[in-house]
């Protein structure tokens, strides 16, 4: 009881009503502690991802190649693959700086992700996945090719800029980041002005979307 509490979730009749509900956490940790053979499948399947991820630990490479292989189960291509991972990367480095400079994890890497996010694509983070139809998703998991690159051009510029000045602390990231996003956005803008077509877009990787609308 101290972990399991009850909200009020609207039901099938459209009303609401108190429901036990609980984190992920500790509901896999009661299915574990359950002693029926229905919930053996998913004991199973604990086990295997927890020696999975015991398997990372000792060869990190593992966790890259799981992670190419579930992309692809979800239809993305090669290519669409590699750019996400080299994003990746660049994101690693960005906040491995940030980490090092008085910036803390959670709040204020995501005060300047939005940042550089905004700067560069000139709409927030939260409209993006908005735009997207995305809710509880990673919005990089849904972008096409070409906001996949303008995102790591953002970011990379953006450490570049911070590295060369020793930016420490928020105030000066967050100059940083908006110079960063900047250098990005013009290079987004001249792109659209050749190509007549826009960057950002609505297109996402949700089920029921064919796989060749996004570029």
């Amino acid at each position: 009881m101290t972990d399991c509490h009850r909200l009020k979730l609207k039901a099938a009749d459209g009303k609401k009503y108190l429901t036990d509900v609980a984190a992920a956490e500790t509901l896999l940790r009661l299915i574990q502690s359950v002693p029926s053979q229905k919930a053996e499948p998913i004991k199973l399947w604990l086990a295997k991802v927890g020696y999975e991820r015991m398997q990372e630990m000792v060869d990190p490479a593992k966790s890259l190649e799981r992670a190419r292989e579930t992309w692809q189960k979800h239809g993305r291509s090669k290519k669409w693959i590699e750019q996400r991972m080299m994003g990746q990367e660049t994101r690693n480095k960005l906040t491995d700086y940030w980490k090092d400079h008085e910036v803390k994890e959670g709040k204020e890497f995501a005060i300047l992700t939005n940042i550089i996010h905004q700067e560069w694509s000139e709409i927030s983070i939260k409209n993006h996945k908005k735009l997207k139809g995305l809710e509880t998703q990673n919005l990089r998991d849904h972008m096409s090719e070409a906001e996949l690159i303008f995102t790591a051009l953002a970011e990379l510029s953006t450490r570049q800029i911070a590295e060369s000045t020793d930016a420490t602390g928020m105030g000066e990231n967050k100059d940083a980041s908006k110079k960063g996003g900047c250098i990005a956005k013009k290079a987004r803008v001249e792109l659209e002005s050749k190509t007549k077509k826009k960057v950002v877009s609505c297109e996402s990787y949700l089920p029921g979307l064919p796989k060749d609308e996004i570029s």
